[in-house]
């Protein structure tokens, strides 16, 4: 599978920003929401390839949104990874147990995240 199209999560600009920019510098499509509520009407317009999904957010947390996310039909083919600077391991295994494919923790750092996205493409087959 080819991952082209990502969708951000975040509810902080300066992240999205920099996530954005960092991704669309490696010829990824991308597309941000600031919420659960908005993420969840991204969702509905266009279903991406990835979704890179924050845990602290306002509304509905992004251990919440992903377990919405991995349990609807329509999404579950879609992996996510967490991207948080909640760096328990306790943090890690409950975010997998919501679904997620992988966990990244903040800063970001450009070559582990590009690695994830690789490695997801390559098991995804």
């Amino acid at each position: 599978m080819t991952i082209e199209k990502i969708l951000l999560v975040d509810d902080s600009k300066t992240e999205l920003h920099h996530l954005s920019e960092m991704l669309t510098k490696r010829g990824y499509a991308v597309r941000t929401a600031e919420n659960g509520e908005e993420a969840m009407k991204r969702l509905e317009e266009e279903v991406p390839h990835l979704i890179l999904m924050d845990v602290v957010m306002p509304g509905q947390n992004g251990f919440q949104l992903t377990r919405a996310i991995t349990r609807d039909p329509r999404f579950q083919h879609v992996p996510v990874i967490m991207c948080t600077s909640k760096n328990q391991e306790t943090d890690k295994v409950w975010g997998m147990r919501q679904g997620a494919s992988d966990y990244v923790v903040k800063p970001v750092k450009s070559d582990e995240l590009i690695a994830k996205i690789k490695a997801l493409e390559s098991a995804k087959g």
